[in-house]
């Protein structure tokens, strides 16, 4: 393999899904979330593409500057329907607060305005986080940072990664059931974090 170049993003520009009502979207971002509109796009051709799709693109900045983004075309079909629950928990957009407190804020926030949420969930002292919808049912976090260095555990990032990969690797040669290895490389991490 060539050599990596060493190149990295600087940052989220944007992320961008499919919203089938713009208005109640822009309503959401602006008055709920606090974002600024700061831009929009509308054609009847896709540039990157080319395929004919007539749609509206709009842009919603957070504090950094980055934004998130949405897409209406008219006619578009509703979304497929997940095929198992997970996606709908594990596919989200996680969106950082200034501590614990401004994160109970967004509770509160959230709550004066009648949009349900999950949480505070204190991830293991890793991160303190609330979870709702948006009105297209993307999956929305408003997390801080409990541990300063949260996204700053490289050795233990690549060491759990190949266990996991091994554990797969190693039930798949051996016929094993794979689920059922994970389940057992979870369990013994854990079991080893509690004697500790």
């Amino acid at each position: 393999m060539p050599t990596p170049p060493k190149l990295t993003p600087q940052m989220l520009n944007h992320a961008a899904w499919v919203t089938h009502n713009v208005e109640a979207t822009a309503n959401f971002y602006t008055e709920i979330m606090g974002m600024d509109l700061v831009s929009t796009v509308f054609d009847d051709q896709i540039p990157s593409t080319g395929d004919a799709f007539a749609y509206f693109h709009i842009f919603f900045r957070m504090r950094d500057g980055s934004t998130l983004a949405f897409f209406e075309a008219p006619g578009l079909p509703a979304r497929s329907e997940v095929s198992h629950p997970a996606y709908d928990i594990f596919d989200h957009i996680a969106l950082q607060a200034e501590d614990r407190d401004e994160v109970d804020r967004w509770a509160k926030w959230l709550t004066e305005n009648d949009i349900p949420f999950v949480g505070p969930t204190d991830h293991s002292g890793l991160i303190y986080s609330i979870y709702f919808q948006d009105p297209n049912d993307i999956r929305l976090e408003i997390t801080t940072p409990l541990d300063p260095h949260w996204n700053n555990h490289r050795d233990k990032a690549e060491v759990d990664l190949k266990a996991w990969c091994d554990a797969k690797k190693d039930a798949d040669e051996k016929g094993e059931d794979v689920g059922e290895a994970l389940l057992a490389l979870i369990r013994s991490r854990r079991h080893a974090r509690s004697v500790l």
